[in-house]
């Protein structure tokens, strides 16, 4: 399963998604946060409605020390509060640092059966009344412990029910862990069409 496609892959998938996810959060009805994940947030897609999806997700977590606090099946996300990230316990000082992160999530239909899941972990680098706070969010890195959580709980669900259909599985593959093996694919016909890749994982 790969999870590095290319960067304008990439930026073109996620720029669709987030205008969806923006177009979403904008309706007066959804409960969801009024902007999309983060450009570098880990996603894959999964064979799985959004909401089925978005609890197993949610339960995963939990069970592995990052605690949802804020669960919405109808509209299909979740997040944490800002947390410990050594213990998965509530911060009860300022959040800044990669010590104290919150993760969100989001999951939006492709497929018939299928869903698009996005799940950002971030973090505050600094404290800056000034600006929205929204702004301030960082992705965490790669190797970050609740990074590395996350991208295990998104490639669990994979296996167990799997990816995106199989004649699309050309078009982009969905994200893996970082150790995941990797395979160079074919090279296209020179009249063949791009097609876009999906994000790859922070």
């Amino acid at each position: 399963m790969r999870i590095a496609p290319g960067r304008a892959g990439r930026a073109l998938v996620a720029t669709s998604v987030a205008a969806a996810a923006f177009l979403l959060a904008c309706q007066p009805e959804t409960t969801r946060p009024p902007f999309p994940p983060v450009p570098e947030a880990a996603s894959t897609e999964i064979r799985l409605p959004p909401a089925e999806a978005t609890r197993l997700l949610a339960e995963a977590l939990k069970a592995d020390s990052v605690p949802p606090s804020r669960i919405e099946l109808r509209d299909t996300w979740f997040e944490t509060k800002w947390f410990v990230a050594s213990t998965g316990m509530p911060a009860h000082h300022r959040a800044t640092g990669l010590d104290v992160v919150r993760v969100r999530a989001w999951a939006d239909p492709t497929h018939p059966g299928n869903c698009k899941l996005w799940v950002e972990t971030v973090y505050r680098p600094v404290a800056d009344p000034s600006l929205p706070q929204r702004e301030l969010d960082r992705q965490v890195p790669r190797n970050h412990p609740v990074a590395i959580k996350v991208r295990a709980a998104l490639q669990d669900l994979v296996k167990r029910y799997g990816g995106p259909p199989q004649e699309n599985q050309n078009a982009g593959q969905p994200t893996a862990p970082e150790n995941a093996p990797e395979y160079e694919q074919p090279e296209e016909p020179s009249d063949t069409t791009d097609q876009a890749s999906p994000q790859e994982s922070p």
